[in-house]
């Protein structure tokens, strides 16, 4: 079979997913449509399906692990929520919820492609709104502040940026224990506290 412009059609893979096939289909999942994932892996539109209701694994229930929160806030700006749900094998509200909690929203690339040009217009910065951050920024987390500003974490550390905020030399040392301590799984104690 030919296209139009002679280009040839490949035809459609049949029988077993390999690994690196699987492996591909859960890395594309919410990015596109389910049919423009069969076409990126030369798979019919109904095997690909399939195979994404194959992964069935029961869902999770409960907290949410820390590797969890690491692939949301990676991948929750530029996929969909329900292949979201499928890679974080939750259901698509306790994705949205967590996404909430964690102050996360889709990218504007992603929104515009989405919902068309007009799709990712974001609310103006008050004068009051940036003094607020001038006056948080330095001394608690990007999270804390998204909170209080009703803001994503995202919009908050790029108005920092662009009024070139800077952490407290004290901020960033107790962010550096947090960080090691949530890599390690250590508890973490207060600063001069006897163990």
């Amino acid at each position: 079979m030919r296209r139009a412009r002679g280009t040839r059609i490949a035809p459609r893979r049949t029988g077993p997913w390999t690994a690196p096939e699987i492996l591909r289909l859960r890395d594309l999942l919410g990015t596109a449509p389910l049919d423009s994932i069969a076409r990126a892996l030369g798979r019919d539109p109904s095997a690909v399906g399939a195979k994404v209701e194959s992964f069935g694994l029961p869902r999770r229930r409960g907290p949410w692990r820390p590797e969890e929160d690491r692939l949301l806030k990676r991948l929750y700006g530029t996929r969909e929520d329900d292949g979201l749900a499928l890679l974080l094998a939750r259901g698509v509200d306790a994705v949205r919820g967590r996404a909430a909690v964690l102050r996360l929203r889709k990218d504007k690339g992603f929104l515009r492609r989405r919902f068309g040009p007009n799709a990712s217009r974001m609310p103006r910065w008050s004068p009051e709104e940036e003094e607020t951050l001038r006056t948080l920024y330095p001394r608690r987390s990007n999270l804390d502040i998204a909170r209080v500003l009703e803001r994503s974490v995202k919009s908050v550390v790029s108005k920092a940026h662009d009024l070139e905020l800077r952490k407290s030399p004290r901020r960033l040392a107790e962010m550096g224990r947090t960080n090691v301590s949530i890599r390690y799984g250590r508890v973490l104690l207060p600063r001069g506290s006897a163990r």
